[in-house]
């Protein structure tokens, strides 16, 4: 039997709400819903448990919410503590959400669920929002249990802790967690989500205050970054994460849904130089998909595509961000990238 709730066995798969008929204010301005599983990993009687093997993380390639979850997984050695799969989209049922589409019969192997939606409304059957990645999934109960993609990055270096491997990063320094949170806390409005902010808007109004904050965020991180290697100077942490995989997406993708773009991030001398230095390390490298990014965005070659979608199968992704750059010189460990 499926591990669809009562209510889908009855009515079937929901349609994927929209956000420019759900999201938008009376402004136009894109309001980005809030995450509905947010329960803490932590101590407290209420709070979830990190076990061994208990959960799942479900991702996807163009996500960036997700992207960060599975880039920190695999940073800080967790592929045997949380087990991970990929959701994506296909033609016939893409009003449905996020599906297993690169598994035999799109079904998961592990949970057996055709689409992701199936362990929300496990979780809770009346739930009437987007069904978003990253979704971390008790396998046991099929419910998603923290879909939060502010936090679960933090969990992942926290109360994993024990399940990490011997010389995992610390990207989560005690010592600088005040200070990532509220970096974190600035980066979500002005850059990550400023770019769907400029995505969605529906008034120009709306558009050009989030064009400005994201250009104004960016102006800021490129100074910043022409004094350290990395945000924090000579170690990667949890708010490079976070940067890394919105800047991958700018050239590639999210440029296609804008007006006119100040700049292209490969403009930035010190921000396209710490992006490079960044995807040098495997665990970057191996958890972008560019071409998946690029793709084009629809299978209708009879209208005008934009660069991307034209000459995906020509762009060498990998030679182009593997291009040399200085930013060693920065560091006072320039061979080494993190604090252990």
């Amino acid at each position: 039997m499926s591990s669809c709730s009562i209510a889908q066995r009855v009515t079937g798969p929901k349609v994927r709400p929209k956000e420019i008929e759900n999201e938008i204010d009376e402004r136009g301005a894109f309001i980005r819903q809030p995450n509905r599983f947010t329960t803490p990993f932590g101590d407290g009687e209420e709070d979830l448990k990190a076990e061994n093997g208990k959960y799942r993380l479900f991702w996807a390639k163009g996500c960036h919410w997700s992207n960060r979850a599975s880039i920190v997984r695999d940073l800080l050695g967790l592929e045997d503590a949380i087990g991970i799969n990929l959701v994506g989209h296909s033609k016939e049922n893409r009003s449905y959400g996020w599906e297993f589409v690169y598994n035999e019969d799109r079904k998961d192997p592990v949970l057996g669920a055709q689409y992701l939606s199936e362990f929300y409304y496990n979780a809770d059957p009346d739930y009437a929002g987007r069904c978003t990645v990253p979704a971390l999934v008790d396998v046991t109960t099929k419910r998603v249990v923290n879909n939060d993609y502010h936090r679960l990055t933090n969990y992942f270096e926290t109360a994993f802790a024990p399940y990490q491997k011997e010389d995992a990063p610390d990207l989560y320094p005690e010592e600088l967690r005040e200070q990532i949170d509220d970096f974190n806390n600035w980066l979500f409005p002005n850059v990550n989500n400023g770019t769907y902010r400029m995505m969605f808007a529906q008034s120009i109004i709306a558009y050009q205050e989030a064009f400005e904050d994201f250009y104004n965020a960016l102006d800021t991180i490129e100074e910043r970054l022409s004094k350290n290697r990395f945000l924090f100077g000579d170690y990667v942490t949890d708010s490079d994460v976070r940067l890394f995989v919105t800047l991958a997406r700018f050239d590639t993708h999210y440029y296609r849904n804008l007006g006119p773009i100040k700049k292209r991030i490969v403009d930035y001398e010190n921000i396209w130089g710490y992006c490079r230095d960044l995807y040098e390390i495997q665990a970057f490298r191996n958890n972008t998909y560019f071409r998946d990014i690029a793709a084009p965005q629809s299978d209708n070659t009879a209208f005008f595509q934009d660069f991307n979608s034209r000459f995906v199968d020509q762009i060498d992704y990998e030679g182009f961000w593997s291009t040399p750059q200085n930013r060693k010189e920065l560091s006072k460990t320039p061979e080494e990238k993190f604090k252990r």
